[in-house]
């Protein structure tokens, strides 16, 4: 699994240390016991270098001497044999640029198309284990955009990370417990009475569920049961509406997050926790000092751990509180299912529970720093330059089952992560469906088909690629191939920072970026027509651009089409 950004900067490192100790020893420079770090970046403009250093500026202080100087004792010692390098520069006041031979580029075309549907993957995770949990809808109704954007945003960090060599497990938390439920079962309730007894003789609770959805199941229940529950006792009424609607709603989640490509290696029910789990969590809370009690409740001392104010963990009634029992879902994701680190991926307006739930995993004897939040901002649905809230097809607020019976699945996970999590969506209706260079997945999808279609053509003609040499494929020397190698190159660590900052988004204009640079490469460089080995070589090009975008595309889960 190579990684070539990262392999050559280590490259650099090593090159720069091993030169500044040379030159130390032969007294070009003073010795220093307090040598900093440095940085080893790729320039906004490569024509200035392929790689740059700032040593020399960071090494001024403990040397007392100017950086300018220091660079040029630093390039008089330098040893670039047997490196991917063939010259360095200094520039400015004395950054140290480096000029990468042709057969870095050769080499990174080969390591491309030997690596195939490898490639991108690295070992950086150290197969560390982790849990990406994201979406957790509530299962009393349909999903709504956010959780269109969060099932896209966390699946795709979830292969992010994968790719980046971490043990990735998917979890949806299912809220099969508490007051939700309660609700849950009053609507159902109301509803089933209400088609023998009538609207206007059952009253709906003011807090109930309005949807439609629980009218359907209200209904399917009584095509099933009849009146049977008519007169029994409320609480067994209850219970049973509950136990028929609820997996039904649950199989309804899973199947619209499959249709949208997302599949979850743990369904974990809340109400796991109700037999035990939570008791446990409080117990150790209390051993440990972090629990008192008042006015008949059980409190936490959340104030003593980064929360803005104590919470209750046992109401008076005696029934445990959401934060009870999310403390001891969190408590088994770490001290019994043992992940390394966790990462929750939730609304914005989630922001408040943050701290408090971080500060929770130390009281309670884990390290809260294990555990990472992802806030996602909103989406604001557009059409024609207009925000879009109500579905035309149902007249209700827009689902996710209604945007992927209008929207194509590809374009919905691409437009979803074409910005950080951080950042508000505006998802235009009207891009998603159309089909032209203006629709981004369009336009990196086109790239791919371009490439096949290139290649069917030369087939008919007699032509299909080889292998080449490195030779060969070092005549790959023009400006808008070097560009686009440079860009198959960074596909690797674009995964790498993707893992790191938690930010999908980086992936998908990556896939923009590779796209433009082959769509000006293939203008700009004939393929057809030249010789017979530069033709191979830009061939070899050609098919590890197809490699990469199509890897991209299948770790977002979108289709590469092979015509358009």
């Amino acid at each position: 699994m190579t990684n070539p950004i990262a392999e050559t900067k280590q490259s650099v490192a090593q090159l720069l240390d091993a030169a500044l100790e040379r030159a130390v020893e032969a007294g070009a420079l003073p010795a220093s016991n307090e040598l900093p770090d440095f940085v080893v970046e790729i320039p906004a403009d490569t024509s200035h270098g392929d790689f740059a250093s700032n040593i020399a500026m960071a090494c001024a202080r403990p040397f007392k001497s100017a950086p300018r100087k220091i660079a040029e004792a630093i390039c008089q010692h330098l040893d670039l044999s047997g490196s991917p390098f063939d010259r360095t520069e200094i520039a400015g006041p004395g950054f140290i640029n480096f000029f990468l031979k042709d057969a870095w580029f050769a080499d990174v075309v080969a390591a491309v198309l030997r690596e195939g549907d490898s490639f991108g993957r690295t070992g950086f995770g150290r197969g560390e284990k982790v849990q990406v949990e994201f979406v957790s809808a509530n299962p009393t109704g349909p999903m709504h955009m956010g959780n269109a954007r969060g099932g896209a945003l966390g699946d795709c960090l979830a292969a992010a990370l994968d790719w980046a060599g971490y043990d990735v497990t998917r979890e949806f938390y299912v809220n099969d417990a508490g007051n939700q439920i309660e609700k849950f079962g009053l609507s159902l309730e109301a509803r089933y009475l209400q088609l023998y007894r009538g609207e206007e003789a059952v009253p709906f609770p003011e807090d109930g569920y309005h949807g439609d959805d629980i009218r359907e199941r209200a209904k399917e229940f009584a095509d099933q049961n009849g009146d049977k529950y008519l007169d029994a006792p409320a609480e067994e009424r209850r219970r049973a509406l509950v136990d028929y609607a609820l997996p039904k709603n649950i199989e309804k989640l899973k199947a619209d997050l499959e249709r949208y490509r997302i599949v979850y290696d743990v369904w974990f029910h809340e109400s796991e926790l109700h037999h035990g789990a939570i008791d446990e969590a409080i117990q150790k809370l209390t051993e440990r000092g972090m629990t008192y009690e008042k006015e008949g409740a059980l409190w936490y001392r959340a104030t003593e751990n980064g929360g803005e104010k104590d919470e209750v963990l046992v109401r008076a009634n005696g029934f445990p509180t959401y934060f009870a029992a999310d403390i001891a879902y969190h408590y088994n994701k770490f001290a019994v299912r043992g992940f390394q680190r966790v990462i929750n991926v939730w609304g914005a307006d989630h922001h408040g529970h943050v701290a408090r739930l971080k500060g929770a995993m130390d009281a309670i004897g884990l390290d809260g720093s294990k555990l990472d939040i992802v806030l996602m901002q909103f989406v604001r649905l557009m059409q024609d330059g207009q925000p879009v809230k109500m579905s035309k097809r149902t007249g209700k607020a827009i689902s996710l089952t209604d945007l992927i019976d209008e929207v194509p699945v590809d374009a919905a996970r691409f437009l979803f992560n074409l910005r950080e999590p951080n950042s508000m969506v505006d998802f235009d209706l009207g891009l998603a469906v159309e089909q032209s260079m203006q629709n981004p997945v369009y336009y990196v999808q086109y790239a791919h088909a371009r490439i096949c279609s290139l290649l069917k053509k030369l087939a008919e003609e007699g032509v299909s690629p080889r292998a080449c040499s490195q030779k060969e494929l070092s005549a790959l020397n023009t400006s808008e191939e070097a560009e686009l190698i440079r860009a198959l190159a960074r596909f690797p660590q674009e995964i790498v920072d993707a893992a790191r900052s938690y930010d999908p988004a980086r992936l998908t204009k990556y896939a923009v970026d590779v796209a433009t640079l082959f769509h000006k490469y293939y203008t700009v460089c004939r393929v057809k027509g030249e010789a017979e080995p530069l033709m191979q070589a830009r061939l070899n090009l050609c098919l590890a651009a197809r490699t990469v975008i199509r890897n991209v595309l299948n770790l977002l889960k979108i289709t590469f089409p092979e015509s358009m």
